[in-house]
Formats: C-alpha cells, structure tokens, sequence
C-alpha cells in the first residue's frame, strides 16, 4: 500500500496519514451556504478535496472511505438574500443548491458519501447545547446561548494566536450579553418572520459554527481523520468547532482530537488580490463555464499544490486547456484504445498525491506519460485526478460552451466542411481556403488526412 502524508494545520508540519480504523477512513469538509451561484474560490476546496477523496478510495477502497460535506441551508445570509429577492426561503436554497450540484459535476467532482443539511439537525445541536450548559462551557443570555471561550484552554491553538490577538483581527459582535467578546453564538432568537426551532431556550435557529460540529458527529463519529476547508475557515469557524467539539465529546480525556488531521486550501487570488464577493472581483463557476469546459477549470485550480494561493487568469485557463488537448491527442492516436485498469498504471501517481497531494507534481507527470504516448498510465491517472470524463477524444474536441452551440453547431460545421471538400474537387482553392477561414475565426479547426477532413475546437 502507497504511504501517504498530509500537512496538518493544528500540528504545522507533513505528518504521515495513518487512519483511526483502515476499513472506515472519515473525511469532513465545510460546503457551501445556498445563498447564491458558488464563485470560484467557492470551488477549490471542492476539487482538492474531490482529489483527496479519490486518492483515499484508490488506496482504502471505495467502500472504505466515507466523505460528508454538508448544506448550509440555515444562515442570516439566506435570510436577507431571501428578503431582498422576495422569493421564499425554501425555494431560494433549493435553487442555488441545483446550481451547485451542477456547477461542481461540471468540474468532475464525485457526490460526497453524505450530503447533510443543516436543517435536518436541529434536534442534534439542541442536544449539543444542552451537554456544552451542563458542562459549564455555555451559558444562556437574553434568548441567546453562547459558548465560554475561557473555558477552553486549547481555543487558539489551530489558528496559532491568542484570544486577544484574535479578537483583535476579527469581527467580534460586542453585545451586552456577552461574558467576553471572543464568546460566540450557538443559540439565536428568531422573529416571527425569520425561520425558527423550538427549543429550550425559546424558539430561534442555530450559530453556523455549531452546525458543522453537530453534523460531522452524527455522520462520522465524535472523532474523525480529516477535516478539510478553505484557509478563511481557520478562524473563527473551525477553532469554534474544535472548541465546540471537544467540550462536549472530549471533556476530561486531554489527548481527544475532533479531527486527526486539519487540511486546508490556499487562498484563490484575481491579480494578487483575494477574490471575494464583499471586494466584487469574483467570478462564479457558471460565468467561467460558459467559456471553458469543465475540466480546463479543474485542471487551473490543480496545477499550483493546494496548499498555495492561486492567482487564476485567462492565461492559466488557456494553458490548461493546452494541457488537456496534448494528453488527448495522445489518446486520439492509441488506436487499439485503452487496456483494462491495472495497479500498475495508477502506483505513480498515487506516489506523487501521497506527498501531500502534490497536484502539481502529478500535472507533470501527466504531461510525460502524453509526451511518450504511455496511453494506459496517462488514461488511468488521468482519471484518477477527474480527468478524461468525455467518452472520447473526439467528444473532448467537438465541445463547445453553451452560447457556441447555436453559431457553431456540428449540423452546420458538416455542410461547411462538404462545401470545403466540393471546393477542392473542383479545384477552386480560393473558395476551399475562405472556408477554412470562416470555420476557424468560430475556432473551429480543420485538420485533413489520409481519412479525410477531421475538426476540432481550438
């Protein structure tokens, strides 16, 4: 079996990956609040983890690996996007989460094993808060219940600062009820025009940080191997969840661990400049999609190691999209096809995402399989990183984005390429070569041969 080592936020260091139980290997990762369409920063975890969901299912076997990324579909986000649109809380989740589902298939990324919404675990959180109340790590305050950060004498440690130095790079809500301004909400009133609970502290809807605890402890267990998500989630998110989680689960016993391992993706960059919505230079998955197939996206967010901030531009979607069309065009050329998937095929690559999933070395190593037409160790690799999903290389050629269809569609592209053909047979080059043209200022590129006349999109 491949030795595997991941870097470990908590502990700052590559530590080699040894699961809590080989035969049921847990991995959590934060999804996304279904508020609006996901933009592309939205969408790195998604694929690194995606990466790191295949690479466990190929080393444990696919039913030995569990992978829960839940559905905020409860959030003050949600609800003021809800009251700005007029369109119903229900209807605004359920759409966006489609979107999403959509968005992220788009990009070759596999369903998680479960998929949990929030709202399904309300009886979980309460039960949470009750046992946080009981154990002195909680206290309820006019309607509100909040967690006791000082009762925590490991809050901080993930993130790596103090109390202090976290309340002072952060948003903290100053509120009279509050012990300390670092105590966050796990409890919230609601009005009667905001969606709300009953529960014992009257009726409201849960703090987001809860939420996740609750969730990945109902579906993986009190302690887990790996919990993954953006670098932003480091704070406060996922130091409250560990504060959370080890307060209710782990009270007393010193070396509990919510998670084995802390994995965490770099920052997406526009021109230097971390993307967001509140700065206004994102771009969503499905704005990008309209241009570039799905795997060109994939393929852009996995050649800088996860690790890494990643500055996307029109010039990384375009060499990955040369990238792709050289590994295809060395499958377009293995006539006798693709043998059967072997161990074999898979071991280097499996090496190389065993370092601490080094996509980028593994990018490489495709392009060298391509470059000596190793056509069983680049299919199979390939498909290991999501890679290769068109039926054939033909298909990976002829897809065009969904405004090209309607100019470009294969029905018309075929009668250029006859009159092309009756051109050349009557010798009217002239008019065979503004064919050619016309076809390659739609970026249709025509390639002849002993076969006949073949074309791709450039």
């Amino acid at each position: 079996m491949v030795s595997l080592a991941f870097s470990d936020t908590s502990r700052r260091e590559v530590v080699p990956f040894s699961p809590i139980d080989p035969a049921n290997v847990r991995m959590y990762v934060c999804g996304p609040t279904v508020y609006d369409e996901a933009h592309i920063g939205n969408a790195r975890p998604v694929v690194v983890f995606d990466v790191l969901f295949r690479l466990l299912r190929a080393v444990y076997g696919a039913g030995h690996v569990k992978y829960v990324r839940n559905i905020t579909d409860i959030d003050d986000k949600i609800i003021d996007r809800a009251a700005e649109s007029g369109e119903s809380i229900g209807h605004l989740t359920a759409r966006t989460t489609i979107q999403y589902h959509e968005d992220m298939a788009a990009l070759g990324c596999l369903s998680p094993s479960v998929e949990p919404r929030a709202t399904e675990h309300i009886a979980q959180m309460i039960a949470m808060i009750e046992r946080l109340i009981a154990g002195g790590h909680a206290y309820a305050a006019e309607g509100h219940v909040l967690f006791d950060v000082g009762s925590f004498q490991e809050y901080g440690k993930l993130s790596g600062r103090t109390v202090d130095e976290q309340i002072a790079g952060a948003r903290v809500e100053v509120a009279p009820y509050k012990r300390s301004p670092a105590d966050f909400v796990l409890w919230k009133p609601s009005s009667a025009d905001q969606p709300g609970w009953d529960s014992p502290w009257g009726r409201g809807r849960p703090g987001w940080h809860l939420e996740c605890s609750a969730m990945s402890a109902e579906h993986l267990g009190e302690s887990f191997d790996i919990h993954g998500g953006g670098l932003d989630l480091i704070f406060p998110h996922h130091e409250n969840e560990i504060a959370q989680s080890c307060c209710t689960f782990g009270a007393g016993n010193p070396d509990f661990r919510m998670a084995q391992f802390w994995m965490h993706n770099g920052f997406l960059t526009v021109g230097g400049a971390k993307m967001s919505k509140s700065l206004g230079n994102f771009t969503t998955v499905r704005a990008l999609r309209q241009k570039w197939h799905g795997e060109v996206i994939r393929l852009a967010l996995l050649m800088t190691h996860y690790a890494a901030p990643l500055d996307l531009s029109e010039d990384r979607l375009k060499e990955a999209k040369s990238l792709l069309d050289t590994w295809h065009r060395a499958w377009q050329k293995r006539e006798e096809g693709v043998g059967a998937k072997a161990p074999a095929y898979i071991a280097k690559l499996e090496e190389i995402l065993g370092d601490d999933l080094n996509t980028t070395r593994a990018v490489t190593q495709l392009g060298e399989f391509s470059r000596f037409e190793n056509i069983n160790y680049l299919y199979w690799s390939a498909r290991l990183l999501g890679f290769f999903t068109s039926p054939s290389p033909d298909a990976w050629f002829k897809w065009a984005p969904p405004e090209a269809e309607a100019s470009s569609d294969e029905i018309e592209i075929k009668k250029l390429i006859d009159a092309r053909i009756s051109a050349r047979q009557a010798r009217n080059f002239a008019e065979a070569d503004r064919i050619r043209d016309e076809l390659l200022a739609q970026s249709i590129v025509l390639e002849d041969g002993p076969g006949g006349t073949t074309w791709r999109r450039a």
